[in-house]
């Protein structure tokens, strides 16, 4: 379901230990360079009077702000490092088509790049925006296809943005020519990747080397490499870890922090500069009374979204948080 940002993880699990970083402190309108600020561990999200769900984030760490999407409209919401209380920063219900908004990511130059999850499916409405940093859009496109949820979405090598199908084993590719933005189907694997019930291509991150997209299937607990130049799939053998449900996916180097949203687990890996081979470093169960979807990393701070997925009708508060482990 999905995430994302540029950037270093701040908390890495190791044998069982996790180490918080600190964090930098900026107002929505202070400067890239503020002065550090431990303070603010929770932010906070305004929801709508009928409940609010929640799910992607990615940061834009040259401006020290970030961006979550809601599920239940398709509003997204602004933060900034070091300022607990958020604000709405685009409607959803209708704005520019879109009634549901999923992953997000944003690029070298500040454009967000937004995932609309089931928003196309049946209908003439947008699979995905890209908006300016300003909130100006710069294109609502269809993807190719009939049964598109586009999950989650990471920039890649070329600038860019790459958006995985939750129906399908499909990567599509999204990056502006000739002075607009297309979208076009980059790597079809469903002769490799079961089709299965549930999410199938959710969270995805860029290996150490750029060689290849480590992609997560969460409905059956496996981890693909596609490679950059063949765009072919193989399956990383994850050596019986459990990681079902996995969602949200966040490299540090070597280590790839695994978010299960609905197992409730918080589980780090030691990946390949090439993400063809993994190891376990460990697993721990992260907070019982929220489920956690993706994991960013912006100045400092490592931050996990609360999606309120285990509630019929969601209640606030709607929080971003930094510490997702049990108390």
């Amino acid at each position: 379901m999905s995430k994302k940002s540029t950037g270093l993880l701040a908390s890495t699990i190791l044998a069982g230990t996790i180490l918080a970083g600190g964090i930098g402190s900026a107002a929505l309108a202070t400067p890239a360079n503020a002065a550090p600020d431990h303070r603010t561990e929770t932010y906070t999200m305004t929801g709508d009077a009928g409940g609010s769900k929640f799910e992607g984030i990615g940061t834009d760490p040259r401006r020290g702000t970030f961006y979550v999407s809601e599920v239940t409209g398709g509003e997204i919401h602004h933060g900034a490092s070091g300022t607990s209380a958020m604000r709405e920063w685009l409607g959803g219900n209708g704005t520019d088509g879109r009634y549901t908004a999923r992953g997000i990511t944003v690029d070298r130059a500040g454009n967000i790049y937004i995932a609309g999850g089931p928003n196309g499916i049946g209908n003439d409405r947008p699979d995905l925006w890209v908006y300016n940093a300003r909130g100006e859009l710069q294109a609502a496109l269809k993807a190719p296809g009939t049964d598109v949820f586009l999950n989650d979405v990471v920039i890649g090598a070329d600038g860019a943005a790459y958006f995985t199908n939750s129906n399908d084993a499909q990567i599509f590719r999204v990056a502006k020519s000739g002075g607009k933005y297309t979208a076009v189907l980059w790597a079809d694997a469903t002769g490799t990747i079961e089709r299965r019930d549930g999410f199938n291509l959710g969270g995805i991150e860029l290996s150490a080397d750029r060689s290849a997209f480590v992609v997560a299937q969460g409905n059956s607990g496996k981890l693909w490499r596609f490679d950059i130049k063949t765009r072919k799939a193989t399956a990383i053998d994850t050596r019986g870890i459990d990681l079902v449900n996995a969602d949200g996916l966040l490299l540090r180097g070597n280590t790839l922090s695994v978010v299960q949203n609905f197992s409730k687990k918080l589980t780090t890996l030691r990946l390949s500069a090439d993400g063809s081979s993994i190891r376990l470093l460990g697993q721990r169960a992260t907070d019982p009374d929220r489920v956690l979807t993706t994991v960013a990393r912006l100045r400092g701070q490592t931050l996990f979204v609360d999606s309120k997925f285990d509630e019929q009708v969601a209640s606030g508060p709607y929080e971003v948080i930094t510490n997702p482990l049990a108390r």
